[in-house]
């Protein structure tokens, strides 16, 4: 039995897992940095500890002050939230070394799904669909590389296997510019991410970005819960996110529905994951597993009623799962807007304290922040202060509900993104849905 954790997070995502596990009886442990004293996990937490400085390199992301923190505290689990160490192998597997429960996969499952060739190979054998590409590392081979880019068909990416966020990726629409885009990707790939490693995919123009949650536990049982469609994005980040994905069928809901969960049981997945996908002229292409809870995890939350923070407690913990497939129905339609502290326009961070705040309220509105009057923003992290989410019966009163909650939400004394969610909910393209993933930089003129 999980009796105390550890969260090695902050922020909106420290708050919702403590919250989770006071639902369930288990004690916390905080763990912050200097900058981070006055969060409001840290508060409520029954410990803290202060595990460094501001800067998350020197705390949020040192492996041994987290794992000592547990020591010192006699946790026996530790919760990676998402960001900073959650999908690190090197973390799982000194966690569980070290003789406590990591909250989230197997460290052989995040590797084998960290690395995007290692991944991609592990879908095909699954029977998950997949982005036609190289299948494999590109080689040194030119004249093979060029031939391969050709069969494929320009446009190209070349994306880099450890990559991410938006990283490591350059789009190349002919053959003139391929080989030095490789160079340079290759360049930028071992500069960021320690791994040179590089392959090809054809380039999708029009996508939209459904992506898939899953529940896995350690006794073989999987289940999926239902599709996000998180295509309003700017510079590869998620602005809003909705759930289910408008105009997916019940049809192809069920059918890469079950593929997930069965590529789930195939390579003995634990916990909650996200299946990532491109999705294109009625097919689904398979990019990336993450292999932690998501930040957009309301949305599906709110239409299916399953608390995935609390099952993610109660697999680690050795249960299994609470609901079977059959038990899953989707309920009404949810949309999330990342709220950030930044400015609408130039998007540059915007720290500083909060003067005066009001969240909004009423009818299926949900607001997860863990921000309050006069706290103080730092600027060592991500930017995101809260997530307003919003659920109704159907997707035009999920975006009316959206409407009304943004109008009433006041955060002064610094910058936000508010305006521009008060726009998107306006938008006639967005209103109509389906959307791709370019739409947002393309109406921004980025």
């Amino acid at each position: 039995m999980i009796e105390k954790l550890v969260i090695a997070n902050r922020g909106e995502i420290a708050l919702r897992i403590q919250r989770a596990c006071r639902e369930l009886g288990i004690r916390t442990v905080a763990v912050h940095s200097e900058a981070d004293r006055d969060l409001k996990h840290v508060r409520l937490a029954d410990e803290s500890v202060c595990i460094g400085p501001a800067a998350s390199s020197g705390s949020y992301l040192q492996i041994p002050s987290i794992i000592s923190a547990a020591e010192v505290t006699d946790a026996v689990a530790i919760h990676p939230g998402y960001g900073f160490l959650s999908e690190n192998a090197d973390f799982a597997e000194r966690v569980e070394q070290s003789g406590f429960i990591f909250v989230g996969p197997k460290a052989e499952t995040i590797r084998l799904m960290g690395d995007k060739i290692t991944a991609i190979d592990a879908m095909r054998e699954a029977g998950v669909p997949c982005v036609p590409g190289s299948d494999g590392p590109l080689g040194t081979d030119n004249k093979q590389t060029l031939r391969l880019a050709q069969k494929i068909g320009y446009p190209v990416i070349i994306k880099a296997s450890g990559g991410g966020g938006g990283r490591g990726m350059r789009v190349v629409n002919s053959e003139a510019t391929l080989l030095n885009a490789i160079s340079l990707t290759k360049a930028e790939a071992a500069a960021t991410f320690g791994n040179d490693t590089v392959y090809m995919e054809k380039y999708l123009q029009n996508p939209r970005h459904v992506e898939f949650q899953v529940l896995a536990d350690t006794h073989g049982n999987a289940i999926y819960l239902g599709e996000r469609d998180c295509s309003m994005q700017r510079r590869h980040q998620k602005v809003v996110e909705e759930a289910p994905a408008p105009g997916i069928t019940e049809e192809q809901r069920s059918k890469l529905g079950e593929i997930c969960a069965e590529a789930c049981r195939k390579i003995g997945y634990r916990g909650a994951g996200t299946f990532e996908f491109l999705f294109e002229d009625g097919e689904f292409y398979f990019i990336e597993m993450n292999t932690r809870v998501q930040v957009e995890h309301p949305v599906t939350e709110m239409i299916t009623g399953v608390d995935i923070v609390k099952a993610q407690l109660l697999i680690a913990d050795g249960e299994k799962l609470a609901y079977t497939q059959d038990q899953i129905s989707i309920r009404g339609h949810a949309i999330e807007c990342r709220i950030n502290a930044e400015d609408p326009k130039s998007f540059i961070p915007s720290p500083g304290m909060i003067t005066h705040l009001h969240l909004p309220g009423g009818p299926g509105i949900r607001v997860d922040t863990h921000i309050y009057d006069g706290y103080r923003v730092p600027q060592y992290y991500d930017s995101m202060i809260g997530k307003l989410i919003a659920h109704g019966e159907d997707r035009g009163s999920a975006i009316a509900r959206m409407r009304t909650a943004l109008s009433e939400m006041v955060v002064d004394g610094i910058s936000t993104n508010i305006a521009l969610h008060r726009e998107i909910m306006r938008d006639q393209a967005f209103i109509h849905g389906g959307t791709n993933i370019h739409y947002l930089e393309e109406k921004l003129g980025l």
